[in-house]
């Protein structure tokens, strides 16, 4: 028999539980003090039993709201896909409301970074993803974009976000650990790379242009998720007015 998984045993696909003899914990509650510890810790410092201490609180009264970590995790997925804004058709030009999903998008991200793991391992069925996806829906429609090319547009913004949040949420990954700043990792390495380029003489000639190491490495990251997102609205804009 197949293991049930995440998917087939998500807390939205469950019938919901009667109101009456909900403890005095909410699920707010819980749900506040369930993504600090996983701001500060990641998936792997999140259990219920570590919830439970943080909260004071007994079992019966975070079992009541979840089952599991699993279902802990989903609900905190969808909280903090509620903190993206996607402004409604009218607002604004298509491409600002893009522009402004997509970095929220990517903000939300690196400042929740666990959720990076979770994306596409839990479905996102709940009440906020669903206000998300019907905005991003209103707002290419509202453009132009119809059926799949809906679908393959969103894609293609989610996943700039997506990986401009990874790569920058593990550079702020590598600085706590290092208790080093941005600028000062990157001094490090920047004696190998010297040491390496005799090698690799394009690559000199292209950091010395640009002067990669002299300059601000936040600056870097937020430039290249621009200048991306700034070519993805191109093409998109290209492909509405051949279509």
């Amino acid at each position: 028999m197949p293991k049930p998984d995440a998917f087939t045993n998500s807390v939205w696909l469950r019938p919901s539980r009667a109101k009456t003899g909900q403890p005095a914990l909410s699920r707010d509650q819980i749900l506040r003090t369930a993504i600090e510890i996983l701001d500060a810790e990641g998936a792997a410092g999140l259990s219920m039993r570590r919830l439970g201490t943080k909260l004071n609180a007994g079992a019966t009264s975070l079992y009541w709201h979840v089952a599991n970590k699993d279902e802990l995790l989903e609900l905190a997925l969808d909280e903090v896909l509620g903190e993206v804004y996607v402004p409604e058709p009218g607002d604004t030009s298509w491409r600002v409301g893009v522009s402004v999903w997509a970095n929220g998008m990517r903000a939300a991200l690196v400042r929740h970074s666990w959720v990076i793991g979770l994306l596409g391992t839990h479905p996102t069925l709940g009440p906020n993803a669903m206000r998300f996806g019907e905005r991003i829906v209103l707002l290419l429609t509202n453009a132009g974009f119809t059926g799949m090319a809906v679908s393959h547009a969103s894609a293609m913004i989610n996943a700039h976000a997506i990986g401009s949040a990874t790569t920058e949420a593990a550079a702020h990954a590598a600085i706590k650990r290092s208790g080093l700043e941005m600028a000062d990792l990157a001094e490090q390495m920047k004696p190998w790379v010297d040491k390496m380029v005799a090698e690799h003489p394009a690559y000199d000639q292209w950091r010395k242009e640009a002067n990669v190491f002299g300059r601000d490495q936040q600056q870097l990251l937020d430039e290249g998720f621009a200048f991306g997102l700034e070519r993805l609205l191109d093409g998109l804009e290209l492909w509405l007015e051949k279509n």
